[in-house]
């Protein structure tokens, strides 16, 4: 809010101008019953009647600036608080990721700041107008008659011992319809963006099943929450009710004794109906206050969540930070990488993955993972890219601890390619844009080209051919090649393939290979595979199964040791024959 108090101020101001002029609007009233209808004259009735218009008039315009002004804070805020949660999730670790679906991160980015934002600005501003209403009216009404007023304030301890009573049900019940509300936005994000998985499985009638039943039960969860509400409401409006009833009957009684003139019963009568509609909101607005309560705890969470892999402060203050990289500072990459007693377990793992385990890999090796599916292969990239911090010990580049460069000087040197590669929406240009800001046509041409994805342009109409949400437009193998000419449009100094060619036919693997071949020249690089025949050039092969290293060594070195490798290698082998029969 405080980027923007003065729209909040002169909300409030446009606010307390129409609260001062609602207050006087019944004193109107009263002077026209008093001075033209019991007197039955019109004498001023001119200048009254261009008086109320005036007070009409300044009344409108206000509420006008109030609204116009309201609006804008409110779309203002919310945008604010999106980028703000959204900014902080591109600060937070792998780790985070892999246990929050994202069903979730949708509700708090979207939902939750939008709840916060309406409340704070309207119901915030609307209790003011309601707060000064109220004041003036009860201030009004006690000069006129003590007595009659004190009939309309009935209504204040009724209001108390309800709110008291309703008010820790429903925030309760608020709390577990957000829970409910999480759990169907991430129900529909999985089955929309698992849609081709769920038709290849035929398994449509039970994702329907799971959802109705999330639905159904946000349906009985809110029909506990409108009986709530409704009583509490209910409740609130026969006090009303019953309040007015005994002005009328009051009033009418001391006006026979003409105690008090018709028109200052009519004012009474007007200030009772008028708090009828500040009880009703403040009704209401506890309702939201108890909601936005939820929601407030939610974002906070979110945004009070520290990522698993951070840089110091000393660092920031040299190299920046993910927003604002200090790129005159970023030292060149080399390629020496060194494990030194590295232990590792992942956050929510009890049994260390790596122990004490050392190895060099000097600048230009190029270094294979092998292993079963599931063994573990990705844990030693997932440390090099500091996507993970080592439980104990420490990973070097260059000679230097990673942890005293930023994460993203090491990201921008790393070429990660992946085995299910990410497209973002939008067109080819873009997508290889994110490999290099401000790559020519030249550089780009050159780029696809290399990998054998010129093909994959052309029949996309050019650069500019869109490629759908998450690549649709494309099949799997060429959302790889176009993320590998991203990849070498980056002109990375590591160069990691995480199964890079699982999904390429076995042409284009070979065209891929001689790429990767020439781009891996000079660079370290790492291989994650699950066909050993790719890696058999590698320089050092590390077996991985359980998720420890049992092997390292060449290829030779491995066969000749008939050991795990071994193993794997001639039972691939047999498969491959297998399939050549």
């Amino acid at each position: 809010m405080k980027p923007y108090r003065g729209l909040f101020v002169l909300m409030m101001l446009c606010e307390l101008g129409i609260s001062g002029l609602s207050i006087i609007s019944p004193l109107f009233q009263s002077y026209a019953i008093d001075n033209f209808i019991a007197r039955n004259s019109l004498d001023g009735l001119t200048p009254f009647i261009i008086a109320y218009c005036a007070v009409i008039l300044v009344s409108s315009a206000l509420q006008f600036i109030e609204t116009r002004n309201g609006m804008n804070l409110e779309m203002t805020l919310m945008r604010d608080m999106r980028r703000a949660t959204f900014n902080h999730l591109q600060t937070l670790s792998v780790a985070f990721f892999n246990v929050t679906p994202v069903g979730t991160l949708h509700a708090r980015v979207m939902s939750d700041t939008e709840s916060i934002g309406s409340i704070i600005v309207w119901d915030g501003n609307h209790g003011l107008r309601h707060l000064v209403y109220v004041t003036g009216a009860i201030a009004v009404m006690f000069m006129q008659n003590a007595l009659l007023a004190l009939c309309v304030l009935a209504i204040v301890p009724v209001i108390a011992v309800a709110t008291a009573l309703f008010q820790r049900r429903l925030i309760r019940l608020h709390r577990r319809g957000r829970e409910i509300n999480a759990k169907i936005t991430a129900g529909f994000n999985e089955g929309i963006t698992g849609a081709p998985t769920s038709k290849s499985l035929g398994v449509e009638k039970k994702l329907d099943g799971d959802f109705y039943k999330s639905i159904s039960e946000m349906k009985r969860h809110n029909l506990k929450l409108s009986f709530h509400v409704s009583a509490f409401f209910s409740i609130i409006t026969f006090a009303s009710a019953v309040t007015l009833a005994g002005v009328l009957w009051y009033g009418g009684h001391i006006t026979a004794e003409q105690v008090i003139g018709i028109g200052t019963l009519s004012v009474f009568m007007t200030y009772a109906q008028g708090l009828i509609a500040p009880v009703q909101w403040a009704i209401l607005a506890i309702a939201d206050i108890i909601s936005v309560k939820v929601n407030l705890e939610r974002i906070t969470a979110l945004l009070n969540t520290e990522s698993d892999v951070k840089d110091t402060p000393e660092v920031i203050e040299k190299y920046g930070d993910s927003f604002n990289h200090k790129r005159e500072n970023w030292e060149k990459i080399v390629g020496d990488i060194e494990f030194e007693n590295v232990s590792f377990k992942y956050p929510d793992g009890e049994e260390y993955v790596l122990e004490n385990f050392n190895l060099k890999i000097p600048r230009g090796t190029n270094v294979a993972i092998v292993g079963e599916t599931g063994a573990g292969k990705s844990t030693l990239v997932n440390l090099v890219c500091r996507f993970f911090e080592p439980t104990s010990g420490r990973i070097t580049i260059d000679g230097k601890d990673i942890k005293e460069r930023s994460v993203g000087w090491l990201h921008a040197n790393i070429g990660y390619v992946l085995q299910t590669p990410h497209l973002f929406s939008g067109t080819i240009r873009e997508n290889l844009l994110y490999g290099k800001d401000g790559a020519t046509e030249e550089e780009m041409r050159e780029a696809v080209a290399k990998v054998n994805a010129d093909k994959i342009v052309a029949r996309m109409g050019g650069f500019d051919g869109i490629v759908g949400e998450g690549g649709g437009n494309l099949s799997m193998g060429e959302k790889q090649l176009l993320s590998f000419a991203r990849a070498i449009l980056a002109d990375p100094a590591i160069f990691v393939l995480d199964e890079a060619t699982s999904s390429i036919d076995t042409i284009t693997e070979k065209l891929v290979q001689d790429a990767v071949e020439k781009l891996m020249e000079g660079r370290t690089s790492f291989i994650i595979a699950h066909r050993l025949s790719t890696v058999k050039n590698a320089d050092v092969i590390l077996v991985v199964d359980g998720g420890k290293i049992i092997e390292r060594g060449t290829h030779s070195e491995l066969i000749s040791a008939r050991g795990h490798y071994f193993n794997l290698y001639m039972e691939q082998f047999r498969e491959e024959q297998a399939k050549a029969v």
